[in-house]
């Protein structure tokens, strides 16, 4: 993997401090390349500490791509507000600092000048952003030595298994003066064949599909495999829509982030081909940045009118698995690696992620198997199940989907505390 030897520091911050919402903030655009630049938003922590450097910092990267960290993540999961701009009792700068980032190039606030500068694979967003961490330290250097983590979901985490490697390059060589500890790898788009294979069973092991449905929608996933296979990825990633299409059509709409969610008799395929996360909070957050949150920080970008563009950039590397950067980070760094997955997630079904972590090939590979798996208990409720074996960890997270800190906090609350605490190797 490369890494960008120079850094394009065409800055522009603000450190007003006061931003939108309760927190101290900071702001700001770090160009990554020629016609790129990415933004980034950081809320310090509210914890009661002498200075905001103490606790750690926590980058948060949505999926998509090209949903937005500073929109989705922030509004809808884990910031201190929520999409209604209520005060979010579980948030996580009770405890950390939150940096949320605009990932890929084109995501949310963050621009290209031209589509040609979208990035295409995800060694490039990982050398942008291995250059956007040396702007954000160059912005706020106090941070430097404050510990790192970066947590992520769904495609943020394919991006953030490469991301880890190329920081760790980075760090190693010279180019960044940082502590990454760990990463967070949530519901996370590592192995696509893996979760796109397991979607039939699942269903109809909980009973949202017939044998026949089964049948039509394994037979896709198959072809799905023999795409991958070949090394036809792109027709993979038309087949993975395929997929969705088809359970849309045999479940009437089944949420594919969360098979409990209600979901309205009323579905009409024509109108609504693939569901989004939720409408209503989708068009609540897209209010919320191009008015207030524009107008509070000062931005002169429009909020999300280049995602279509981010993910049509990605159409051939979005079925590429990067098992093998997950494998590099367990043999070759000393990066704490954190799996955790929603029991009532479909698109990135538990089932799927077993597949391929079961598998992984590292040093623990054989503690693995037969390493104890412990419970989650949060004041006396059991909220899911983990397990670890050296700087690896899988937690299985109840009455969770795809979005875990939104449907599960006190789990995500655990998974966090026992990543940043220091107590990683005694649990």
């Amino acid at each position: 993997m490369k890494t960008f030897l120079f850094v394009l520091l065409v800055l522009t911050s603000v450190f007003a401090r006061k931003g939108f919402g309760p927190t101290e903030q900071e702001w700001g655009f770090v160009q990554v390349r020629a016609g790129a630049k990415m933004f980034w938003w950081l809320q310090q922590t509210s914890a009661n500490v002498t200075n905001y450097t103490e606790r750690p910092l926590v980058i948060w990267l949505q999926g998509g791509p090209g949903s937005s960290s500073t929109g989705y993540g922030n509004f809808a999961e884990l910031g201190p507000l929520d999409a209604d701009l209520n005060p979010r009792n579980t948030t996580w700068i009770n405890e950390y600092n939150v940096l949320f980032v605009d990932n890929p190039v084109g995501t949310g606030f963050s621009k290209v000048d031209d589509p040609k500068y979208f990035a295409t694979n995800n060694v490039q967003i990982a050398s942008d952003f291995v250059v956007f961490l040396q702007g954000f330290y160059k912005a706020v250097p106090d941070l430097k030595k404050t510990p790192l983590y970066i947590f992520s979901e769904s495609y943020g985490g394919k991006m953030t298994a490469e991301i880890a490697l190329e920081v760790d390059a980075a760090i190693k060589s010279g180019l960044l003066d940082v502590d990454l500890i760990g990463v967070g790898l949530g519901d996370s788009w590592i192995s696509p064949v893996d979760s796109v294979l397991t979607w039939a069973p699942y269903l109809l092991t909980v009973g949202a599909i017939d044998q026949n449905q089964y049948e039509r929608l394994q037979e896709t996933a198959e072809d799905a495999k023999k795409a991958i296979d070949d090394g036809k990825y792109g027709e993979a990633t038309d087949l993975f829509h395929q997929g969705l299409m088809l359970i849309e059509i045999s479940t009437a709409s089944i949420d594919v982030y969360n098979i409990l969610t209600r979901v309205s008799s009323e579905w009409n395929f024509k109108n609504k081909l693939i569901k989004s996360v939720n409408d209503d909070v989708d068009d609540k957050i897209s209010v919320i940045m191009n008015n207030q949150v524009k107008e509070a920080l000062g931005l002169d970008v429009n909020w999300g009118d280049q995602s279509d563009g981010v993910n049509s950039a990605l159409h051939v590397d979005f079925m590429k698995p990067v098992i093998d950067a997950v494998e590099s980070l367990l043999n070759n760094t000393n990066i704490q690696v954190a799996i955790y997955n929603g029991q009532l997630d479909l698109i990135v079904d538990t089932p799927g992620q077993m597949q391929w972590l079961d598998n992984l090939q590292f040093s623990g590979s054989k503690d693995w198997k037969t390493a104890e798996r412990k419970t989650i208990a949060v004041n006396d409720i059991v909220e899911g199940y983990y397990k670890k074996v050296g700087n690896l960890a899988m937690y299985w997270v109840d009455r969770a989907g795809h979005m875990v800190p939104r449907d599960n906090p006190a789990a995500m609350s655990f998974i966090l505390q026992d990543m940043t605490s220091g107590s990683w190797t005694k649990n």
